[in-house]
């Protein structure tokens, strides 16, 4: 074998392959088709009684392209909303007898008009911007195909959606951790059900030909899937029941419960994981069969797909993995719970129940079923209130949840987001504003509190003070002596002052000007539990004023050392060391004091 290539000859292509082949038509040539939406539904279009039918036409063939691959119409049920709402703009137009009969016809006051027709039916501003921006998204969908043509007056009108102000919007709020809490501890109670249920499949009744019958219906289930209600199986435990007084309303749900997860189950599955992962209900509900994917130290990925997100679809979360309490242990339960009904019908998503006589894949809209859920565990708002559960809310109250474990630090929070939008779209939620204030107001009062406040000693740190010279000297006011401040060598009559000289209310080098009470805010000034006796005396003279001024005078010019006194300096020492002081106080009378170099 030769060590060297071998040359190579040209390539060439007939002139028939450059032509490229002509766009496939669009076939949307009638008012009643079936779309199928990129998550795997599919809505039913019947414009058939609709007019203009070249109007009903176009924003059919819209709606197809918009929902095909590729199409920012991405889930089922946004595409539905398009189709409910297209007719409403064909019924304005034949209502005030203004039907465009061509498409260039179609005016911009037609738009102006619908909008004046919706605001006159009593829509909020919030619910006629929604209703528009269908409308007007479909007809540039229509004006940007090219097969219809509309007026240059009119594309310019659908360059925006409405002249009204657009109203702020509310973003969803997180529920309370105590709202959280109920949630949480429902879905583990329904998932342990579960668990016990499809684990131990218990006997409906104790009647053994009862449970004859029992068991040849599950093995009829088994082979078939399903038991139908015409079955004469089914008709005949159903007479059986009867004639042994039990009732059979919920039978053929009872039946399936113990092969099958069922409709009723879905529910405190999907909560538990959107609470736990902080998934979208939208990412919950598309979760396919496949998507644990590289376990490790405990954790298992998610791969889901966030349709949203356009340009990254596909998104992975690492989770914890372990029992059925963990998110990633209760996927796996799901996916055994599940795999005796995919041997009857095929399908990739997670979510295999049976529900309404059949098998069913995937979750529509099951708000009734969510109602009945929080209702049969009682779930109540914080005060006492009906609890009404909105799924896309269950993420915020994750983030919320993380954010207070996290206590507010962004590097931790802001997972699988920017800082920026983290703290804009989940830390800035009204849930957490309670927080927020209480934050601010602790750091306002801690900085006015270290900024103006003096130094107030316990036994306890001045013992530290004494034994330990360099934290006396970090604490003590700058330029001082501490162990002169604790020997009472520096003594005034409320506190030890560490700067007669040095105040921040007087120039350097002259004497202090503000009155003795002034101590108790002067950051000079240190209290030990030996100023006590004097401060309980000025404190009963403080009371004494009360009486004696008017109210605003009083508060006025005492206010502030009397909340000083009784709300930070006396509950600082605790209560024997405050009754010691008043013991001592009562046995003898306070001297006032004043540093030396004032008496000099």
């Amino acid at each position: 074998m030769s060590q060297h290539p071998r040359k190579g000859r040209a390539v060439s292509f007939s002139r028939e392959l450059a032509v490229s082949p002509d766009d496939e038509p669009d076939t949307v040539t009638g008012l009643r088709l079936i779309i199928d939406t990129q998550d795997g539904g599919k809505v039913l279009i019947d414009y058939a009684h609709l007019s203009p039918r070249w109007l009903a036409i176009a924003f059919a063939r819209a709606l197809r392209r918009l929902a095909g691959l590729g199409g920012r119409l991405s889930v089922r049920s946004t595409v539905t909303d398009f189709v409910r709402i297209l007719p409403m703009f064909l019924a304005y137009l034949v209502e005030a007898k203004n039907e465009p009969d061509a498409p260039e016809r179609l005016r911009p006051d037609h738009i102006d008009g619908f909008e004046a027709w919706l605001a006159a039916k009593g829509k909020s501003n919030i619910h006629l911007l929604f209703i528009l921006t269908k409308v007007i998204v479909a007809l540039r969908e229509v004006s940007s195909e090219g097969s219809v043509t509309f007026s240059e007056q009119l594309r310019d009108r659908l360059a925006y959606f409405t002249l009204r102000p657009i109203p702020p919007s509310h973003p969803r709020d997180a529920y309370s951790p105590h709202i959280a809490r109920q949630l949480r501890d429902a879905a583990r109670a329904d998932i342990m059900g579960i668990v016990h249920r499809l684990r131990d499949r218990r006997p409906m009744n104790s009647h053994s030909g009862l449970l004859a019958m029992e068991k040849e219906i599950d093995a009829h289930i088994e082979a078939k899937g399903v038991v139908r209600h015409t079955d004469p199986k089914y008709h005949v435990l159903n007479d059986a029941r009867r004639v042994h007084g039990l009732s059979s309303e919920r039978l053929c749900h009872q039946l399936h419960e113990r092969h099958y997860l069922t409709f009723h189950d879905v529910i405190p599955l999907i909560v538990f994981l959107a609470l736990e992962t902080g998934l979208e209900p939208e990412c919950c509900k598309s979760l396919r069969v496949d998507c644990l994917r590289n376990p490790a130290n405990g954790t298992v990925e998610i791969a889901y797909v966030k349709r949203r997100a356009r340009g990254a679809e596909h998104k992975i979360l690492r989770v914890r993995d372990g029992g059925p309490r963990t998110p990633g242990g209760l996927i796996r339960h799901v996916i055994v719970w599940t795999a005796t009904a995919r041997k009857h019908r095929s399908t990739d998503c997670l979510w295999l129940y049976y529900g309404l006589g059949g098998l069913k894949s995937g979750v529509n809209h099951p708000q009734q079923r969510i109602d009945a859920w929080t209702t049969k565990h009682n779930i109540r708002h914080d005060d006492g209130r009906p609890f009404h559960l909105t799924l896309s809310r269950l993420r915020k109250t994750h983030k919320a949840l993380w954010y207070l474990k996290t206590e507010g630090h962004m590097t931790r929070f802001a997972v699988g987001h920017t800082k920026e939008v983290a703290a804009r779209h989940y830390a800035n939620v009204p849930a957490l504003l309670p927080l927020h204030e209480s934050t601010i107001a602790d750091a306002f009062t801690e900085a006015v509190t270290s900024a103006l406040s003096s130094t107030v000693l316990t036994p306890e740190q001045e013992a530290i003070w004494r034994n330990d010279p360099v934290v006396a000297s970090e604490a003590a006011p700058e330029g001082c002596d501490p162990i002169s401040l604790l020997d009472g060598k520096q003594d005034i009559w409320l506190a030890s002052c560490g700067g007669f000289f040095s105040s921040p209310y007087a120039d350097p080098g002259s004497p202090c000007s503000q009155p003795f009470w002034g101590c108790l805010e002067c950051p000079n000034a240190v209290i030990t539990a030996r100023k006590l006796p004097a401060i309980l005396s000025f404190l009963a003279f403080l009371e004494d004023q009360r009486l004696s001024l008017s109210a605003s005078h009083w508060a006025a010019k005492f206010a502030t050392a009397h909340a000083r006194i009784t709300m930070q300096i006396l509950p600082a020492f605790g209560s024997a060391t405050v009754e010691e002081a008043r013991r001592v106080l009562a046995s003898e009378p306070v001297s006032s004091y004043m540093p030396p170099e004032a008496l000099l």
